[in-house]
């Protein structure tokens, strides 16, 4: 069970790819903790040869759920894939999400990704870079390429699951854990 999980920022990817791999009992990539480097570099546009060989490293084995939506982790990811989750929720679940996530974080100066020393920080929330302004601006264009994703008829071989609820979710990972537990007793 190779399973990619992506939706809009803010969605709760990474909340989700949590829960399923604790579930399924498979290894959880989250691609942000990949990508971001101290001090806020981006390996995907700054060492993208290091994202690749990051991205190609982690998913090596037939158990694993990645969360994220790097264009440059894609084509590198869905050919080894067995499913595909969009968490295609509304926007006003997400930005409510995005908004009270970034403030918590923001709050407890949390760091991000252990070792990167990347917190949240209220000054960053008016750069267009911050979760809850990218969330706002991508909104829809991630729907759009989700779409074209969906029905893309190189990825046919994947079973595909587009949520629209929160409780669709909960749904599938019973799904899917049931599932894991009979693949593994076989």
């Amino acid at each position: 069970m190779r399973i990619v999980v992506v939706g809009s920022s803010g969605s709760g990817k990474s909340t989700f790819a949590r829960r399923l791999a604790a579930a399924c009992d498979l290894k959880r990539i989250e691609l942000d903790a990949l990508n971001w480097a101290p001090g806020w570099r981006a390996r995907s546009v700054e060492e993208p040869a290091t994202f690749e060989a990051l991205v190609d490293e982690a998913t090596a084995g037939e158990r694993w759920v990645t969360d994220g939506n790097y264009r440059l982790a894609m084509p590198r990811i869905l050919p080894k894939a067995t499913h595909l989750v969009w968490l295609d929720y509304p926007r006003p679940l997400i930005m409510r999400r995005v908004i009270r996530r970034s403030f918590l974080r923001a709050i407890t100066g949390q760091e991000l990704w252990p070792g990167t020393g990347n917190r949240e920080d209220f000054r960053r929330w008016l750069s267009k870079e911050h979760p809850i302004r990218w969330a706002w601006d991508t909104y829809y264009r991630r729907k759009a390429q989700y779409e074209i994703l969906f029905a893309e008829p190189r990825l046919a071989k994947l079973e595909k699951h587009r949520l629209r609820r929160p409780r669709e979710a909960d749904e599938l990972i019973a799904r899917l854990a049931a599932e894991s537990c009979l693949g593994s007793a076989a």
